[in-house]
């Protein structure tokens, strides 16, 4: 497996994940950036001023993995 940190983000649309309070809509979101040159691995970035230029860097099935034992954690059914 590649060093995801040092691959270039994929030229595609970002696909955002919005919601969570009533801050706006620069405030509430967590985008996912597909990287180029591997396949199924994701830069994970938060909308706000003060995480912009910070992103971790997961697998598809790191970002999986991580979701499911997130809502499991949380009480939500999937």
């Amino acid at each position: 497996m590649k060093d995801l940190y040092e691959l270039p983000v994929a030229d595609t649309p970002v696909k955002k994940w919005c919601g969570g309070n009533l801050g706006g809509d620069n405030e509430t979101c967590v985008a996912t950036i597909p990287l180029a040159g591997v396949a199924d691995a994701f830069a994970v970035v938060d909308s706000k001023p003060a995480g912009s230029g910070k992103e971790l860097r997961m697998t598809g099935a790191e970002l999986d993995s991580f979701a499911i034992e997130w809502a499991r954690s949380r009480g939500l059914a999937l």
